[in-house]
Parts: structure tokens; C-alpha cells; sequence
């Protein structure tokens, strides 16, 4: 279903999920990540570098790149929204709980997290991913 199948299938869509028009540009920098117990925050800057007032949807994606199950290659997991104007810069911040990194068991019939290496990928739309970093969950 939508980005999904396209990333699966390796389809170029027309116009890729959270693809949006505006009449800006805008710059993102200085991912972090802060693992607290089964959370974890991520913070980044985002720059209006264009000359009109704006607003950004700012994507979270996560890849789990040592899963012992078939899982796709990125899910979204969380978004925020910030209106910047010209020259502004916000540090945006998101929360991904413990649900973020889980699949459904059919053989335990609940949500499991497996420790191990994940991807956070973060982008103006599924397509769109402008910066990412891997961390590790025991």
C-alpha cells in the first residue's frame, strides 16, 4: 500500500507519499539521537533558505537493518510540522516509543522489539530523505 509497494516493488511513483508544493526551500541539519530506556528523542535544525515564509513536514522513517523477520524497507514512524520564516532556523523534536521499532508476532501474538542495529531516516517525503543515522538497541 502506497510508498510501501513502491519502495518494494522499485517504483519510481510521479509523485512520491508526503511529496508536497511549496514555494520555499528549506535545509535540514544536525541530526541527534538520545536513547532513553525505550525511547528514543530525535532532534534536528531546519532552515528556511528560501525568501517566503513556510511550512515543512518533517519525516521520520525506520529501517531495522537486523531483523530475523521479512520487514520493509522503511516505515514511517512519526512527523512534526514547523512554519519557518525567511532565514529561520527550529530545532524540531521527536519522540519514537518502543512501538516505533516493533513488528507483529504471529507466533508470540504480540508487538516485539528485537535489539540490534536500526536506521533512522529522516526526509521531506519517502523519497526525499535528507539525513539518517543508525543506533543500537539492546
Amino acid at each position: 500500500v502506497g510508498y510501501r509497494h513502491f519502495d518494494s516493488h522499485n517504483i519510481e511513483p510521479l509523485f512520491c507519499f508526503g511529496h508536497g508544493l511549496s514555494y520555499t526551500e528549506f535545509e535540514y541539519s544536525n541530526l541527534n539521537t538520545v536513547i532513553n530506556g525505550k525511547e528514543v528523542e530525535l532532534t534536528l535544525d531546519v532552515e528556511n533558505t528560501g525568501d517566503l515564509a513556510g511550512a515543512e513536514v518533517v519525516q521520520i522513517y525506520v529501517s531495522d537493518l537486523e531483523s530475523t523477520q521479512i520487514r520493509l524497507a522503511k516505515e514511517l514512524k512519526g512527523f512534526k510540522k514547523v512554519y519557518l520564516k525567511p532565514g529561520e532556523i527550529k530545532t524540531v523534536s521527536v519522540v519514537l516509543n518502543e512501538r516505533a521499532f516493533a513488528f507483529w508476532s504471529e507466533t508470540e501474538h504480540k508487538w516485539v522489539v528485537e535489539p540490534g542495529e536500526f536506521k533512522v531516516l529522516v526526509g521531506a517525503s519517502s523519497r526525499d530523505i535528507r539525513l539518517n543515522k543508525s543506533i543500537k538497541l539492546v
